[in-house]
């Protein structure tokens, strides 16, 4: 199973440069069904849990073949997702209605990156 730990999550938080937060998710689905958990899981999100702590889809595509990269870094699908601050991302994460789904986010993944990002000012 994928989880975030509370650790990772409070350093996160300790390291919050303040401001909404983009995270980059690259997602690789299990051959059995992975896509459909994930849409699941996806749809689950969408109205009260994305609504209440403000989630917004900026960008959601498919992984195409990688042209730079080490063996094994070919990813089937990206999304980049605006929270309106780290909390929010905390807060949602640690709710119980999103403890409720994240399973099918589990079941759908046989690997992932989950990666906060902040702006570069240039």
């Amino acid at each position: 199973m994928i989880e975030i730990d509370d650790r990772a999550m409070d350093t996160m938080l300790a390291e919050d440069p303040g401001g909404p937060v983009v995270m980059l998710n690259l997602l690789r689905f299990r051959p059995d069904g992975g896509r459909e958990s994930y849409q699941r899981y996806a749809q689950a999100l969408r109205g009260g849990i994305s609504a209440r702590y403000g989630v917004q889809v900026e960008y959601l595509g498919e992984g195409g073949r990688a042209l730079v990269a080490e063996d094994g870094q070919a990813w089937d699908m990206v999304a980049l997702v605006r929270y309106p601050d780290r909390t929010a991302f905390v807060n949602m994460i640690r709710d119980p209605e999103y403890q409720a789904i994240t399973h099918l986010r589990s079941q759908a993944l046989v690997e992932s990156v989950l990666q906060p990002t902040v702006p570069t000012g240039a």
